[in-house]
């Protein structure tokens, strides 16, 4: 019986955090599921577009976040 991968398996396979075990099973179910390959590939894609991505909130944003904080009266830890 093949086992049916979820993107949650795909995801964990792309960044390494399964076991040996699993790493296996779901290399085979991609030799052998073309849907589930194709599922595969855009993940893989996404994940690499995502690690190009760059991003810092604006001084404005950062600014209004550190307003509401104090208007709260959140603390933080000491």
């Amino acid at each position: 019986m093949i086992k049916t991968f979820t993107h949650h398996d795909l995801i964990r396979f792309i960044y390494n955090e399964i076991t040996d075990k699993e790493h296996h099973a779901i290399e085979l179910a991609l030799l052998c599921d073309n849907e589930l390959m194709e599922d595969f590939k855009k993940l893989k894609s996404t994940v690499a577009a995502l690690d190009k991505l760059s991003y810092e909130p604006s001084e404005s944003t950062v600014e209004a976040i550190l307003n509401y904080s104090k208007s709260t009266n959140l603390h933080t830890a000491k």
